[in-house]
């Protein structure tokens, strides 16, 4: 693991998805996401606004309108080898782009493995590396091969619409992917992930219908707010002469 200026991982631990706690969910999202300023903006801080946003935004956005026909298109996605890949890879593995806005134009890159063994068990693991099924995601659009081909939209990009993506993206992939499911499903990532991995949960949450089975965010080597970082890099450079 490489050096952190932080010292930091957070874990929201197993966030059981079931309907009679979804709103303790929230509310346990809501105090992270507000304590760690994540959420914070000039016109208000509180949860019930953070709520109100990502409804309106998800509803407004079209969330259903978004979900494509993606049947036929796994097996296209296949990749049967790659350029000095070694012997003996026993697992199967995934890459090509997911349409998030047809309209725009603009799509996402993904990466996914599937677990060497007993793949069919196993939950989806965004980023993280070890034993389960994991999905790399390369998100916004415009970041590395994600793209739109609308170049207005580059400018209009941010955390907000980055997890509207982000959901309407996971859906159609499971379109692709039907036998994931309701697959036990964890967020992880690091840097500036602490605003996007619960952006993303958030809006997850709002939208239960969806089948995503969202069960734990992890986050590394966080992006916090400049008086944390702050603080994390002089501890480091001290600790470090």
């Amino acid at each position: 693991m490489k050096p952190s200026f932080n010292c930091l991982f957070l874990l929201l631990c197993f966030l059981h998805c079931v309907a009679s706690s979804t709103l303790r969910q929230r509310d346990a999202l809501n105090k992270f996401y507000f304590n760690n300023g994540v959420g914070r903006s000039s016109s208000s801080s509180s949860s019930s606004s953070s709520s109100s946003w990502v409804s309106n935004l998800l509803s407004v956005s079209g969330l259903k309108s978004k979900v494509y026909d993606n049947s036929g298109l796994k097996e296209g996605d296949k990749v049967v080898w790659l350029p000095g890949q070694p012997e003996g890879v026993n697992f199967d593995q995934y890459a090509r782009y997911v349409t998030v806005d047809r309209a725009n134009g603009r799509a996402l890159f993904y990466y996914f493995a599937e677990a060497a063994e007993n793949s069919g068990s196993k939950p989806i693991v965004i980023w993280l590396n070890g034993v389960a099924n994991v999905l790399f995601l390369e998100s916004p659009a415009g970041v590395s091969f994600s793209y739109s081909n609308s170049t207005s939209n580059y400018a209009k990009s941010g955390d907000r619409r980055t997890a509207t993506d982000a959901v309407v993206f996971l859906v159609n992939w499971l379109e692709r992917f039907q036998e994931y499911k309701g697959r036990d499903f964890f967020i992880t990532g690091e840097s500036y992930a602490d605003h996007y991995i619960p952006q993303l949960a958030h809006a997850i949450l709002h939208h239960k219908d969806f089948l995503i089975n969202l069960k734990g965010i992890a986050i590394g080597n966080t992006v916090i707010n400049k008086e944390t970082d702050i603080k994390g890099a002089f501890d480091y450079f001290w600790m470090h002469a």
